[in-house]
Protein backbone atom coordinates (compact mmCIF):
# COMPACT_ATOMS: atom_id res chain seq x y z
CA UNK A 1 0.00 0.00 0.00
CA UNK A 2 1.39 3.46 -0.88
CA UNK A 3 2.69 5.72 1.85
CA UNK A 4 0.14 8.05 3.37
CA UNK A 5 -2.87 5.90 2.41
CA UNK A 6 -4.46 4.45 5.55
CA UNK A 7 -5.81 0.92 5.66
CA UNK A 8 -9.57 0.95 5.56
CA UNK A 9 -11.74 -1.38 7.57
CA UNK A 10 -15.14 -2.33 6.20
CA UNK A 11 -18.02 -3.61 8.28
CA UNK A 12 -19.37 -7.09 7.82
CA UNK A 13 -22.69 -5.75 6.63
CA UNK A 14 -20.94 -3.66 3.95
CA UNK A 15 -18.97 -6.69 2.75
CA UNK A 16 -22.13 -8.80 2.62
CA UNK A 17 -24.02 -6.07 0.75
CA UNK A 18 -21.23 -5.76 -1.84
CA UNK A 19 -20.97 -9.50 -2.49
CA UNK A 20 -24.72 -10.03 -2.62
CA UNK A 21 -25.17 -7.04 -4.97
CA UNK A 22 -22.50 -8.43 -7.27
CA UNK A 23 -24.12 -11.88 -7.33
CA UNK A 24 -27.75 -10.74 -7.60
CA UNK A 25 -27.11 -8.19 -10.37
CA UNK A 26 -24.54 -10.41 -12.12
CA UNK A 27 -21.89 -7.69 -12.02
CA UNK A 28 -18.29 -8.46 -12.84
CA UNK A 29 -15.68 -8.12 -10.13
CA UNK A 30 -14.21 -5.07 -11.86
CA UNK A 31 -17.60 -3.36 -12.11
CA UNK A 32 -18.38 -4.08 -8.47
CA UNK A 33 -14.95 -2.97 -7.29
CA UNK A 34 -15.24 0.40 -9.04
CA UNK A 35 -18.87 0.83 -7.91
CA UNK A 36 -17.99 0.39 -4.22
CA UNK A 37 -14.45 1.78 -4.28
CA UNK A 38 -12.64 -1.38 -3.24
CA UNK A 39 -9.88 -3.31 -4.96
CA UNK A 40 -10.61 -6.38 -7.02
CA UNK A 41 -8.39 -8.56 -4.81
CA UNK A 42 -10.34 -7.52 -1.70
CA UNK A 43 -13.58 -8.29 -3.50
CA UNK A 44 -12.27 -11.71 -4.57
CA UNK A 45 -11.37 -12.49 -0.94
CA UNK A 46 -14.82 -11.44 0.30
CA UNK A 47 -16.57 -13.52 -2.36
CA UNK A 48 -14.47 -16.58 -1.55
CA UNK A 49 -15.24 -16.24 2.16
CA UNK A 50 -18.93 -15.70 1.39
CA UNK A 51 -19.15 -18.80 -0.82
CA UNK A 52 -17.02 -21.12 1.33
CA UNK A 53 -18.01 -20.09 4.85
CA UNK A 54 -21.25 -18.13 4.49
CA UNK A 55 -22.27 -14.52 5.02
CA UNK A 56 -21.63 -14.63 8.77
CA UNK A 57 -17.91 -15.23 8.14
CA UNK A 58 -17.63 -11.76 6.60
CA UNK A 59 -18.22 -10.28 10.06
CA UNK A 60 -15.14 -11.97 11.58
CA UNK A 61 -11.86 -10.12 12.03
CA UNK A 62 -9.18 -11.89 9.98
CA UNK A 63 -6.16 -9.64 10.32
CA UNK A 64 -3.11 -10.59 12.39
CA UNK A 65 -1.70 -13.95 13.34
CA UNK A 66 -3.90 -16.99 13.58
CA UNK A 67 -4.73 -18.18 17.08
CA UNK A 68 -3.17 -21.49 17.93
CA UNK A 69 0.55 -20.99 17.38
CA UNK A 70 2.55 -23.33 15.13
CA UNK A 71 0.16 -24.65 12.53
CA UNK A 72 2.81 -25.91 10.13
CA UNK A 73 4.92 -28.06 12.45
CA UNK A 74 3.31 -30.88 14.42
CA UNK A 75 4.12 -31.07 18.15
CA UNK A 76 7.01 -33.27 19.24
CA UNK A 77 6.13 -36.77 20.38
CA UNK A 78 7.25 -38.30 23.63
CA UNK A 79 10.49 -40.28 23.31
CA UNK A 80 8.81 -43.64 24.09
CA UNK A 81 6.00 -43.02 21.59
CA UNK A 82 8.51 -42.11 18.90
CA UNK A 83 10.56 -45.27 19.58
CA UNK A 84 7.40 -47.42 19.48
CA UNK A 85 6.41 -45.92 16.13
CA UNK A 86 9.87 -46.52 14.68
CA UNK A 87 9.79 -50.16 15.85
CA UNK A 88 6.30 -50.66 14.39
CA UNK A 89 7.41 -49.10 11.12
CA UNK A 90 10.39 -51.47 10.91
CA UNK A 91 8.16 -54.46 11.65
CA UNK A 92 5.68 -53.46 8.95
CA UNK A 93 8.47 -53.02 6.42
CA UNK A 94 9.76 -56.51 7.25
CA UNK A 95 6.25 -57.96 6.80
CA UNK A 96 5.91 -56.23 3.42
CA UNK A 97 9.28 -57.62 2.28
CA UNK A 98 8.25 -61.11 3.43
CA UNK A 99 4.94 -60.90 1.55
CA UNK A 100 6.69 -59.70 -1.60
CA UNK A 101 9.08 -62.66 -1.49
CA UNK A 102 6.21 -65.06 -0.84
CA UNK A 103 4.28 -63.61 -3.79
CA UNK A 104 7.34 -64.01 -6.03
CA UNK A 105 7.73 -67.67 -4.98
CA UNK A 106 4.05 -68.42 -5.58
CA UNK A 107 4.20 -66.73 -9.00
CA UNK A 108 7.29 -68.75 -9.89
CA UNK A 109 5.60 -71.99 -8.83
CA UNK A 110 2.47 -71.19 -10.89
CA UNK A 111 4.61 -70.38 -13.92
CA UNK A 112 6.48 -73.70 -13.54
CA UNK A 113 3.22 -75.65 -13.31
CA UNK A 114 1.91 -73.99 -16.47
CA UNK A 115 5.08 -75.01 -18.36
CA UNK A 116 4.68 -78.67 -17.34
CA UNK A 117 1.15 -78.85 -18.81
Amino acid sequence: MPKGVPNTSHTGSFKQQVVEDMRENKLSQNETASKYGVTRSVLQRWERIYLEEGASALYEERRGRAVGGNKGRPPKLAKQVEEDLIAENQQLRAEIDYLKKLDALVSERVRHEKKRK
